[in-house]
């Protein structure tokens, strides 16, 4: 059902699990950094509490990338193994190995 040789579809797999693997790290320490801090407010200036807020914002929004990341690539190795790898999950067209060197967990054609 794809057009990917089966050699490709290796090279993608295991480009995906390093993906994977990278990201389950990442993660972890996302996780982490999103624990409460408690600030002792009288040794704390108001620059420093502005700026860990920021900064537990950022994370939090690292940690939203970041499940989007990982949905993208259970997606790719789910499409992968039901054998729909490679084929545009739109518009069914076959998105180029070219493409997915770059892009492995990407659901769609370029078009798309």
């Amino acid at each position: 059902m794809t057009h990917l040789e089966p050699d490709q579809i290796a090279e993608l797999k295991a480009e995906l699990d390093r993906q994977l693997a990278r990201l389950v790290k990442s993660m972890a320490v996302t996780e982490a950094a999103l624990e409460p801090v408690l600030l002792d407010q009288t040794a704390v200036g108001r620059l420093s509490r502005i700026a860990l807020l920021q900064n537990q914002g950022l994370t939090k929004n690292l940690a939203q990338r970041e499940q989007v990341e990982l949905a993208l690539i259970q997606s790719a190795l789910e499409r992968m193994e039901q054998g729909s790898y490679g084929a545009c999950v739109e518009c069914r067209e076959t998105v180029p190995f070219e493409r997915l060197l770059v892009f492995p967990e990407a659901p769609t054609c370029a078009g798309c």
